[in-house]
């Protein structure tokens, strides 16, 4: 990597492991700041070095408590602004509210643009997150978006396994997920299957019927979160009961709401590969959940960024 002299990269509180890994890897100290809160609730960030003239990035993501991350990186934003950063980039390695990207009934709110919004008219120059909910995302914004994918590091990760060809099939938990499916598919060389689901109510699913064979082949479920696991969970048991030998899933963001880890450690899957674009408290790091780091991704998107270099090339 090329000097990274003029860089400066800061972190928010939500995910400070991450982000000093990112920095390591940029051979970089993380910028000093300091965080706090008044008694109220009031949050008050203070930058402890100059930044002046400086490419800065601030690693957030807006995960649990979200509107707590989010006003955090928006006060962080306004204070590199007013401290004359050259440039302010932030790294959102999980982007919340990116599942409200659309109105799908009257009176709704689009509140992924909403978010959009607020980080431009703050004073961001340039977004970098993974793995979006739905792609279009990228258009709320009116600058710059790095969108990085974590399934290369999943498909190098079951190659590892010896998870390729035509004793596996890759598994889309929902018809919105087939192009994730098919892209993991190219890359281990095998078929894939769909499971057609029916979603009562948020964050509950049921098991309608099933399209592709699945039956003696090890079993690999996508998807970009897992949220409350059902999905995943009554996915993993429908195709096992329909003989599929194991069941594994992986996915970028493990939110991991209650009772996520209670189902996951539950159910059939012998293995939940994750990415730590959010950071999990040590109660959710079971033994069943494998954690790979995205960041070599986020590293080299960074290098790429300042030295004007194609960024899509690390989708490889």
């Amino acid at each position: 990597m090329k000097s990274f002299s003029n860089v400066k990269i800061f972190a928010g509180n939500s995910n400070l492991e991450l982000a000093k890994k990112i920095a390591d890897r940029c051979g970089l100290e993380l910028g000093k700041s300091e965080i706090l809160r008044f008694k109220d609730g009031e949050i008050y960030i203070e930058i402890e070095e100059t930044v002046r003239g400086r490419d800065v990035f601030v690693v957030q993501s807006t995960s649990e408590p979200v509107n707590e991350n989010i006003m955090e990186l928006l006060i962080f934003v306004d204070a590199l602004k007013r401290a004359s950063a050259k440039t302010i980039n932030v790294i959102i390695p999980y982007y919340g509210y990116a599942r409200q990207d659309r109105k799908s009934k009257p009176r709704e709110p689009i509140t992924s643009k909403l978010v959009a919004n607020l980080l431009t008219k703050a004073g961001v120059n340039r977004v970098v997150t993974m793995d979006l909910h739905a792609d279009q995302i990228q258009g709320f914004f009116d600058i710059p978006v790095d969108h990085m994918q974590a399934l290369p590091l999943m498909a190098k990760y079951f190659k590892g396994k010896g998870f390729y060809g035509d004793k596996v099939v890759v598994v889309s938990p929902d018809i919105g997920g087939v192009k994730r499916a098919r892209k993991l598919a190219e890359k281990l060389d095998c078929k894939i299957a769909i499971i057609d689901k029916r979603r009562p109510k948020p964050n509950m699913s049921e098991v309608m019927n099933l399209i592709g064979e699945v039956e003696g082949k090890i079993a690999i479920f996508i998807d970009d979160m897992i949220d409350t696991a059902g999905t995943i969970t009554n996915g993993a048991d429908a195709i096992l009961a329909r003989g599929a030998i194991e069941a594994y899933a992986c996915c970028s963001h493990a939110v991991f709401s209650d009772p996520a880890v209670e189902r996951l450690q539950k159910s059939g899957l012998k293995e939940i590969v994750v990415t730590d674009s959010i950071c999990l408290p040590e109660y959710k790091r079971i033994d069943k959940v494998k954690i790979i780091s995205a960041n070599t991704i986020l590293a080299d998107a960074i290098d790429r960024i300042i030295n004007n270099k194609s960024v899509s090339e690390l989708f490889e």
